[in-house]
């Protein structure tokens, strides 16, 4: 025995020795591949910037090629250790039907993701609702998309949810509308209140003169008629004109002396 466990030694140091040399090996090719991989994209990245390339589809070619690159490292990493790549297919054919749907959603975001980069329902930095989301588009990845909302929270949404659902993309058209609402009061002259938001909300900065700011009245309640206010502005400045106009509309109001409108009730008594 102490013969056999002698002669077993050598062996047992020199393929712990093979091991961690291999270890090393993947492990420095990891890293150093890494980074190369990064620094290649960056390269291409800026290349393809500085061509005017539209930016979804640098943005989705650098998920593309990353995904591939890491493919491509992690098979040559498995060749140091002597796993072939048949070896590696086959490994994973006989994971069976767990990875066959696993792989059949990711297909599934894949190809939404090349149906959107062909058909453009939207752009990077475009203002969307999109996958049950509403906010700005960051990223079209390979397989998902990054929009940020209002609130500055990034959404990772998976690109099948977002192509299979309806689009709405408020960024497409040069302007948009602004819709609020102005009460007057009932003793109000309806006419003047319209002439005179029509004249302030005209100059708010970033409204745009064609289409026209509409006023009118849109319906009437017990407190008097109420005023559809509707500017037009680009979707950038949305909120800003937003926000101004419902000021111009408190102060328009105030500086002309217009009561605050209340309900009015008229009670008969028969008999």
């Amino acid at each position: 025995m102490p013969e056999q466990l002698s002669n077993l030694i050598p062996t047992l140091v020199q393929l712990l020795t093979e091991f961690a040399l291999k270890f090393v090996g993947s492990l420095v090719l990891w890293v150093v591949g890494g980074k190369v991989i990064k620094f290649a994209l960056g390269l291409l990245s800026k290349a393809l910037t500085r061509s005017s390339t539209d930016p979804t589809l640098i943005k989705y070619l650098i998920s593309s090629l990353d995904v591939l690159l890491q493919v491509i490292l992690v098979l040559a990493i498995l060749g140091i250790f002597g796993i072939q790549t048949t070896s590696f297919a086959a490994l994973l054919a006989a994971a069976g039907v767990a990875i066959g749907a696993a792989w059949g959603g990711l297909l599934a975001n894949f190809a939404a993701g090349a149906f959107m980069i062909w058909f453009r329902p939207f752009r990077v930095g475009d203002f969307v609702s999109a996958g049950g989301i509403t906010g700005t588009v960051e990223e079209i990845g390979l397989f998902v998309s990054k929009i940020v909302t209002m609130d500055n929270v990034v959404n990772i949404v998976g690109n099948n949810k977002i192509f299979a659902d309806n689009i709405q993309n408020y960024s497409a058209n040069p302007y948009r509308r602004v819709e609020l609402l102005a009460q007057l009061n009932h003793s109000v002259n309806a006419e003047e209140a319209m002439k005179l938001l029509r004249e302030r909300v005209a100059q708010i900065p970033n409204v745009v003169t064609n289409p026209a700011p509409e006023i009118d009245i849109l319906e009437f309640n017990l407190a008097g008629p109420v005023l559809a206010v509707r500017p037009y502005c680009n979707n950038l400045h949305y909120w800003q004109v937003y926000f101004d106009t419902n000021k111009v509309i408190c102060q328009a109001f105030g500086e002309a002396g217009y009561p605050v409108p209340e309900q009015h009730y008229h009670i008969r008594r028969e008999g």
